[in-house]
């Protein structure tokens, strides 16, 4: 079964974004934005949110400027290609190769993990990862965790969740100062 995994940036307070909505503290120095571009190119689709996903349209037509520099060619050739599924109630219409559905995450997730394929099923977005974790779909949760107190804001997990036992699998300290943390939740047997 393929595995759904949530990653984000976060500050080391456990926001993915300020009070003020601003996120200007989470740009990737170049180490951080490699290892963002290995981590693409294991993931078969990429489940966004609204926010996010108006975020992310900024790459659907950066590949049209000619002063790019390698690894952000290499990021744009890796995700505008990559299938993307929009949940949003709000939008019309989404760009680029993705599909907007209005609601609907866990069937959605069920629907991929029932199709053919080795690379994960990665959820982007806050409140879309929330929604998933509240039906206990979400196997590994990845944080690059900033150096810097936002003091509010987005919280990366969700507040009202209930206890999910989680495994370090794997930790990483960049030269630059952030920290990568993967963790696996703990199934128990029923």
């Amino acid at each position: 079964m393929r595995s759904v995994t949530y990653s984000m940036n976060v500050s080391l307070d456990g926001y993915i974004v300020g009070p003020d909505g601003g996120f200007d503290w989470s740009a990737p120095d170049d180490e951080v934005f490699r290892f963002w571009i290995e981590e693409i190119r294991g993931v078969d689709v990429h489940l966004l949110g609204r926010r996010l996903y108006e975020t992310m349209l900024y790459w659907e037509t950066v590949d049209d400027d000619p002063s790019l520099d390698a690894p952000t060619r290499e990021w744009v050739s890796l995700w505008n290609p990559l299938p993307k599924v929009v949940f949003s109630t709000t939008l019309s219409e989404v760009r680029g190769n993705a599909r907007l559905l209005p609601g609907g995450v866990a069937a959605e997730i069920e629907r991929l993990r029932a199709e053919p394929g080795d690379g994960e099923i990665a959820i982007g977005g806050a409140t879309l990862a929330a929604e998933a974790a509240a039906s206990d779909l979400i196997d590994e949760y990845r944080a690059v965790v900033y150096p810097v107190l936002v003091g509010g804001g987005i919280p990366f997990f969700p507040r009202d969740e209930r206890r999910v036992d989680l495994e370090l699998v794997e930790t990483r300290t960049f030269s630059s100062r952030f920290v990568y943390l993967r963790h696996r939740v703990v199934r128990r047997p029923e």
